[in-house]
Formats: structure tokens, C-alpha cells, sequence
């Protein structure tokens, strides 16, 4: 069978999986990238630490706007 694409998780949503390719293998349930088919753990570590430090900053943005 082929591998189907992923369109939600925990970690990225609906966007995540569609930004690093993220597949799933409907016979053993594992998840990789589509494109390369390694692992998307470093990806996803990536994305996670951006997400964060974005996070952080509109949070900084929106404390200082309010003084």
C-alpha cells in the first residue's frame, strides 16, 4: 500500500505535516517524510522551537503595546 499523507497532529496542527511532507505507512502506523523517507524528528524539533520563540515574541509585542 502507500503511504497516505498525514493531516493533523499534535505537534504542527493542520499545517505542520504539509510544511515537512509527513506521511504515515497504513500497514506499520510509522511516520516519515514523504519526500527523503527519514525521519522528520529533526524537522519537527525545528519547527517546534520556531513556533516558540514566535510565540514569545508576539507575547513580548502585545506585553509592551499594553504599558
Amino acid at each position: 500500500m502507500d503511504p497516505q499523507t498525514v493531516g493533523f497532529t499534535w505537534w504542527g496542527g493542520f499545517i505542520g505535516p504539509k510544511l515537512i511532507n509527513q506521511v504515515e505507512c497504513p500497514n506499520c502506523g510509522g511516520r516519515y517524510n514523504g519526500r527523503t523517507g527519514r525521519s522528520n524528528d529533526t524537522a519537527i524539533a525545528i519547527y517546534l522551537v520556531v513556533l516558540g520563540v514566535l510565540a514569545f515574541g508576539v507575547t513580548f509585542l502585545v506585553a509592551l503595546g499594553g504599558r
